[in-house]
């Protein structure tokens, strides 16, 4: 299993699996520009290798592209076949490789996808979720109706909103995301009861009418993913975000995978991009101000209240007596001494635990 980071590999994982590739290459495709993915399949075609696209019947504001697109590939010898339009849009992200090789993308085969947003994909041989990938290209392309059998390959609207649910309300300690907008309320409801249950939640990207997750706002990239790390163990990535819309009435698609050669590499990449991205949310940057005031005030209180300052006392008393031309008041002295020990103490407590609290509110991971 392979992951694939944007911006940074750019096109060259694609390119080399369509060189090596020996029988077929089947790719769905809703945005295209990328001329070196279109030279490496027209290659493939003049060596003997079968290349089927399926090409999205509408995109945002790129008909036009997509149908010059179609008869391109035509004049090169590339199949070509329409998605229906049953669905509102056909959004999905997915390359085939001789049937024993699925890349699953988060992008678009863009220059902008690749070149200055942050986005994934991956590439597995798992024979399961090759042969359902094979088994969604069929339906899809054929126009028929496509029936999941593998709870790890997530499509819109088949089973993706049974799957992520589950996926999500088995969180343990920790959940991860990106996501362009989180909207959809039983989604949010799911996400709300993990948080309250004391999971960790951070979100890159936006979540609407949101009192309680801490959300940020990616810096110095476009945010084109979709991706959950769950307990920095397993992994969803796909082209749906969690809205009503992507999860219902379009074709999207996705998958869930675990292992270390995927999760801590993401795990990395998302920590950076959370410290140099900025909360969207002020009201839960006050939320948390108060937590870490409270939590603060208590570790004070606690510490104060068995502070043995007796001795102290004791020696300063016995020191005062020596020194001093009048007579002293011990109980005066010790009052004072106490309190401005314990003043000075709450202060350094104070802010040590304010440190602590903040360190692990999610400025590190």
């Amino acid at each position: 299993m392979k992951l694939i980071i944007q911006p940074g590999d750019g096109t060259a994982p694609l390119v080399k699996a369509i060189k090596k590739a020996k029988k077929s290459v089947e790719l769905v495709i809703f945005r295209f520009d990328q001329a070196e993915i279109e030279k490496a399949l027209i290659d493939a075609v003049e060596r003997g290798v079968f290349v089927h696209a399926l090409i999205a019947f509408t995109n945002r504001g790129g008909e036009e592209t997509l149908r010059k697109l179609e008869m391109r590939f035509l004049a090169k010898g590339i199949t070509v076949a329409r998605t229906a339009a049953d669905l509102v849009r056909y959004h999905g992200k997915m390359m085939l490789v001789d049937r024993k090789e699925l890349f699953i993308l988060a992008y678009n085969f863009t220059h902008l996808d690749t070149g200055r947003s942050r986005s994934f994909g991956i590439a597995t041989k798992n024979r399961e979720l090759v042969q359902e990938g094979g088994r969604l290209f069929d339906c899809d392309t054929k126009r028929q109706v496509y029936k999941p059998q593998c709870a790890r390959f997530i499509v819109s609207p088949a089973n993706a909103r049974q799957q992520l649910a589950a996926f999500i309300k088995g969180a343990k300690r920790e959940l991860l995301i990106y996501d362009l907008k989180i909207s959809d309320r039983a989604m949010l409801r799911v996400l709300e009861e993990r948080f309250r249950a004391g999971v960790q939640i951070r979100v890159i990207g936006e979540v609407t009418r949101n009192k309680e997750l801490p959300v940020h706002r990616l810096q110095g990239l476009r945010l084109h993913t979709r991706l959950i790390i769950r307990d920095r163990k397993s992994v969803f990535l796909g082209s749906q975000s969690l809205r009503k819309l992507e999860l219902d009435e379009r074709r999207e698609v996705g998958i869930i995978v675990g292992g270390t050669k995927v999760v801590s590499p993401l795990i990395a990449v998302f920590k950076q991009d959370w410290r140099t991205s900025v909360p969207r949310n002020p009201e839960h940057r006050q939320v948390t101000s108060q937590v870490r005031e409270k939590a603060a005030r208590k570790v004070a209180k606690a510490v104060t209240k068995k502070l043995p300052v007796a001795p102290v006392i004791k020696q300063m008393v016995q020191v005062m007596d020596k020194q001093a031309n009048f007579p002293v008041r011990h109980k005066t002295i010790k009052k004072a001494v106490e309190a401005e020990v314990k003043s000075a103490l709450k202060k350094a407590v104070k802010k040590a635990a304010t440190r602590v609290v903040n360190k692990s509110a999610g400025d590190e991971l």
